[in-house]
């Protein structure tokens, strides 16, 4: 279990709040500018589609802000991860990637969907230039089972996250730029949920399971089994009398 710094209360607020506030500052600073050239140039088509867009963007920025890093109800409320996909698509559809996102519909805590959407932003993070970010619910029940995929060149998963994950110990404290990473494995602790990583050629593989969860693939396992004891099991299954 990935060992957090600790961030009080107040000041996890108030870093989300400028983390929030860094997300939409650019496309609230062009609705005005297009609306200043609006004011010398009325009717230009072109100012009016650097509002039109930038409006857009701050909306889906905020609709994804508000499931993402808001309270989305009271403490033991549910989210419908349809609702999160749409906000996502959102958010991404004014990104350089693009987003797929497959699996099972359905309402699930609130920490677990606003951990597959942190998860997102950490995987949209990792390749600045673009090409594809891929979510992939495998399971909701009993367990929790999904991979948050980031896949481009060049692939540069954000250091605070990759500190954080391996429990370094950090040089300075949680700022407002590397409070998003944090709150992602805080949502997932407090969900009982571990991530991983593992980055493979031009692809990051972050992968959502229950702590303590076996990772080890089916074939592995009966590799890794005892010879006597696989041995013991062939003879079982052969003869059902043994």
């Amino acid at each position: 279990m990935t060992t957090l710094p600790e961030v009080s209360a107040p000041d996890l607020a108030a870093l989300l709040a400028s983390r929030l506030c860094h997300d939409i500052i650019s496309p609230v600073g062009a609705v005005q500018s297009g609306l200043e050239l609006l004011d010398e140039m009325p009717n230009d088509p072109e100012s009016m589609a650097l509002v039109r867009n930038s409006t857009k963007s701050a909306v889906a920025k905020l609709q994804f802000a508000r499931i993402a890093y808001g309270a989305s109800g009271s403490s033991v409320a549910q989210i419908d991860l349809g609702d999160a996909k749409q906000v996502a698509e959102g958010f991404m559809g004014f990104e350089r990637a693009e987003l797929a996102w497959s699996g099972q519909r359905a309402y699930v805590p609130k920490n677990i969907a606003k951990l597959l959407l942190n998860l997102v932003v950490v995987a949209n993070a990792s390749v600045p230039r673009g090409r594809e970010v891929a979510v992939e619910i495998a399971s909701l029940e009993p367990e929790v089972h999904a991979v948050v995929r980031a896949t481009g060149t060049p692939l540069r998963v954000p250091a605070k996250f990759r500190a954080l994950l391996s429990g370094e110990a950090l040089a300075e404290p949680i700022d407002a730029h590397g409070v998003q990473p944090y709150y992602t494995l805080l949502l997932a602790r407090e969900a009982g949920l571990s991530i991983t990583l593992e980055m493979k050629d031009d692809s990051a593989i972050f992968t959502i399971a229950p702590i303590g969860a076996e990772t080890v693939a089916p074939e592995a396992e009966v590799e890794a089994r005892p010879e006597a004891a696989l041995a013991a099991e062939t003879v079982a299954t052969a003869d059902p009398k043994v």
